[in-house]
């Protein structure tokens, strides 16, 4: 008889942040997720999340997650999404702390319906259903379902293992827990007749746990008088008479990462142990082996998805941190530009990661001079945004009156005597006066390019080694003049440095031609034109570095104070 054709099976596991769960069916395509009712299969009583936040589609058999609008954005076992498709225990949030967290369970021919479990099992194992399997049958049903219960995780592990006990007539039960460290710890134990044991008081069989570890299968041992010698000897089973031992390593289900449409499938990760013990010998038939085996695998699928909710709630945790730091760091950069009587100003950064190590300041020194600088540390991230932090205070005293030279050859020197920071920054910094004196000083950042009656040229080549990357490295100051209209486009090299799809960068000389005969164009025009520009040139390439621009416009010192040009 053939056998009866594939049937898709998909739901949604729902965590509450108090832990409770319950299980959805994904029965509807596109099936919507969202805050209230309306419009939603899936209402989720959370404020902070969208009414329309995602959906799942079906499509050829596969299931996908789209994002919605979600506020703070969808994410896949931490990684936001726009669209991916889902494997099984994939882990769905919403960027958001102590909220909801979905597991989505997929399989094929409902192999994850009990009846089609109980139905194969009886197939497998018949003499052992007529003499008092189905007993054991309906443990293993029980257990299942108060995986989908709405009790908390470990009220579930517990029932769990009460069931795996009762089937094999063990004394006691203890689930290990890998721990960070690469070892085990013991996450909870129990004894017959569904009773409590203190963890710590339980002594499981070192021999069998390693054992199972060593062979990464489970030793099942129904008389230790007839085991192999290494379990006879063991000081644990001799010290507790031990005759029966149960030792299932568990490891999650491995998982398919679709990027590109390539699929790479991941070795499951190695959660923990089961372990069972009795001072009986025992005789497992192969419908109790099948009855073990299930309850592992349904122990694993539980501590698995644990482990990915902790991991994402954590990774929410650093993300707020990081959107605090962002916020600081984008509140430490000048806003709104006011227009001085001899100059107008425009800049923008965007970090390519939450935080980045580019930065660019505008100071007034007095009624006569304005200091500017732009700046990109090493490398990018939090440990580049904490060095920008530190530059912007030892520049501050700028304001002060403090000789720029003497500040870079003090912040140079610092940085080299303290290598292990293992950063440098490259810097340009220039004091304009209101009759058009530039006095500036470079270390090592690309030239600002001086936009004149339409013609571009590079005139600040002159400079020294980047702050921090060599102790001996000496800073002077150079001069130049600005002709009224001049303007300097002072950027990163986040912005020549764009590449496209096939690896090939915007370049100073596109930036130039770009720039050419836009000398009569507004700042704010101006700056936008050359961000829509790296835009498009480097199209559906991610951005690999941050992009900051600083544009100054020298007006003439008589000419007083206008709307921004």
């Amino acid at each position: 008889m053939p056998d009866a054709p594939a049937v898709a099976e998909a739901a949604l596991e729902v965590i509450c942040p108090d832990g409770s769960r319950q299980r959805v069916r994904v029965n509807q395509s596109p099936f919507f997720i969202g805050r209230g009712e309306a419009g939603n299969h899936l209402p989720i009583p959370d404020k902070r999340i969208s009414r329309q936040c995602a959906a799942i589609v079906s499509e050829g058999g596969r299931y996908y997650l789209e994002d919605r609008g979600a506020r703070c954005g969808v994410c896949i076992n931490r990684e936001k999404i726009s669209r991916r498709m889902l494997a099984d225990a994939d882990v769905v949030s919403f960027g958001l702390e102590d909220s909801y967290t979905l597991v989505f369970h997929f399989s094929e021919a409902g192999a994850a319906s009990i009846q089609s479990l109980l139905t194969r099992m009886e197939s497998i194992a018949g003499t052992d259903v007529s003499s008092g399997g189905l007993g054991k049958l309906n443990l293993l049903l029980e257990a299942t379902r108060l995986l989908h219960s709405q009790l908390p995780l470990d009220a579930v592990l517990e029932a769990m293992l009460d069931r795996a006990i009762a089937v094999t007539d063990a004394d006691r039960g203890l689930l290990l827990e890998a721990d960070s460290a690469g070892g085990l710890r013991q996450r909870l134990a129990r004894r017959s007749g569904s009773a409590s044991l203190p963890a710590e008081g339980f002594s499981p069989s070192q021999t069998a746990v390693g054992l199972a570890l060593k062979q990464q299968s489970g030793v099942i041992t129904e008389d230790l008088h007839r085991a192999a010698d290494v379990l006879q000897g063991a000081q644990s089973v001799i010290a507790q008479r031990l005759r029966a031992v149960v030792a299932i390593p568990l490891y999650a289900m491995p998982r398919a990462n679709t990027a590109e449409s390539i699929v790479r499938v991941q070795r499951g990760q190695f959660l923990g142990v089961l372990y069972l013990d009795s001072r009986r010998p025992a005789a497992f038939s192969k419908l109790d082996r099948q009855i073990l085996d299930a309850i592992a695998i349904e122990s694993a699928s539980i501590l698995d998805n644990a482990r990915l909710v902790v991991s994402e709630r954590e990774r929410q945790g650093i993300e707020r941190e990081l959107t605090i730091a962002r916020n600081i760091q984008q509140a430490l950069l000048p806003r709104g530009f006011r227009d001085l009587p001899h100059l107008t100003i425009m800049g923008m950064n965007a970090p390519c990661l939450d935080v980045g190590g580019d930065y660019f300041d505008v100071v007034p020194i007095d009624g006569q001079r304005t200091a500017f600088l732009i700046a990109d540390v090493s490398g990018k991230g939090l440990g580049a945004a904490l060095l920008t932090t530190m530059l912007q205070g030892a520049l501050s005293g700028m304001s002060i009156g403090a000789d720029p030279v003497r500040v870079f050859r003090h912040i140079n020197s610092f940085l080299c005597e303290r290598a292990e920071v293992g950063r440098y920054a490259t810097l340009f910094f220039g004091i304009l006066g209101r009759d058009g004196e530039l006095e500036y000083l470079n270390a090592g950042h690309p030239s600002p390019l001086l936009l004149r009656r339409g013609e571009v040229t590079e005139l600040f080549t002159a400079g020294s080694f980047p702050l921090g990357l060599v102790p001996e490295a000496e800073y002077s100051t150079a001069r130049a003049t600005l002709e009224p209209g001049d303007t300097l486009v002072l950027f990163s090299d986040g912005v020549t440095e764009a590449a496209d799809p096939n690896q090939q960068e915007f370049g100073i000389s596109r930036l130039q031609g770009m720039l050419a005969g836009q000398h009569d164009v507004p700042l704010e025009q101006l700056q936008q034109t050359i961000v829509e520009s790296v835009e498009r040139f480097a199209g559906e390439a991610s951005q690999a570095d941050d992009i900051t621009l600083l544009l100054v416009r020298y007006r003439s010192a008589a000419q007083g104070a206008t709307p921004a040009a």
